[in-house]
């Protein structure tokens, strides 16, 4: 069976992807579109690369997550050079060990730049705060002038995945001049409306990271901190919320993480292969009730 697939994100909650992708495999299903944001994009990108749910989890089991956490050398103290990296380059970590990682992943399987993959085979989303506006990619990049075929794919993922304040903005150039571009779920966390079709040419599945609208926790606001998390969550999550419930949730897996962080780089390996079955187990529940 064929469809088309769309990854939300999630940053290292990610992992639960990675087990939802073997429970599709397992059933015989195969992808002929995908497209994800963040996290989502990571898995979309290897798919259309070529990868199987096997090699994916290799690839990830592997990885020390430690090794994406590339801080600016300096001589300054550290926890002033902190703060100074997030106001002088508006992110903690530079971000390039995670594309220059993706790059030699995706080239392994032959995919550089978007020429290398079939036509509308990926989309991946992130935020333009120059403009402040919503793109995909590679479909958008005309709008700046840059040639989609010519653009590297590992690029337009770390775009992506540049969660505000922790990995640096990618400065996209072009003619008019030097975007800021961060992370996706900024503005669109699920992109499951990317593949609105009429008629609708395959089926279309979602997996998203978080549980349904109707069961997930409210908010705890009682200090500035928190009250910020809330702001963000609501931001990134009330664009898809409208979408999801009128039109694709019987389609959609929703895998409920709350008990992990985005930005737990340091997760053990154990909690790893947890979030792995979480993935695989709710998607087998899911395709026990089914049907297109």
């Amino acid at each position: 069976m064929y469809i088309d697939g769309v990854f939300s994100g999630g940053g290292i909650k990610g992992f639960a992807l990675i087990g939802a992708y073997q429970a599709i495999e397992e059933q015989g299903i195969r992808f002929v579109r995908v497209a994800g944001t963040s996290a989502g994009s990571i898995l979309a990108a290897f798919i259309a690369a070529g990868y199987t749910s096997n090699e994916v989890f290799n690839i990830m089991e592997s990885i020390d997550l430690k090794f994406f956490l590339d801080e600016r050398k300096t001589l300054i103290p550290s926890k002033i050079m902190k703060w100074l990296t997030i106001y002088w380059k508006m992110g903690l970590y530079k971000g390039e060990n995670l594309e220059n990682w993706l790059h030699e992943k995706l080239k392994a399987k032959g995919v550089t730049t978007f020429a290398d993959l079939k036509k509308g085979a990926l989309r991946v989303i992130a935020s333009d705060l120059t403009y402040g506006k919503m793109i995909v990619l590679p479909d958008d990049l005309a709008i700046y002038d840059i040639n989609p075929e010519n653009f590297s794919v590992a690029r337009a993922v770390r775009m992506s995945c540049s969660l505000p304040y922790f990995f640096e903005p990618v400065r996209l150039k072009s003619k008019g001049g030097i975007s800021m571009v961060v992370d996706g779920g900024v503005l669109s966390n699920f992109p499951i409306w990317l593949f609105d079709q009429t008629p609708k040419k395959r089926p279309v599945l979602g997996v998203k990271l978080s549980a349904r609208e109707e069961e997930r926790p409210k908010h705890k606001i009682s200090n500035a901190f928190e009250m910020f998390g809330a702001l963000f969550e609501t931001m990134k999550d009330a664009h898809d919320a409208r979408h999801i419930a009128t039109k694709h949730e019987r389609n959609i897996v929703f895998i409920p993480v709350e008990n992990a962080l985005s930005t737990e780089f340091h997760l053990t390996e154990e909690k790893k292969k947890e979030l792995i079955q979480l993935g695989k187990s709710r998607t087998e529940q899911f395709f026990r009730r089914w049907s297109y």
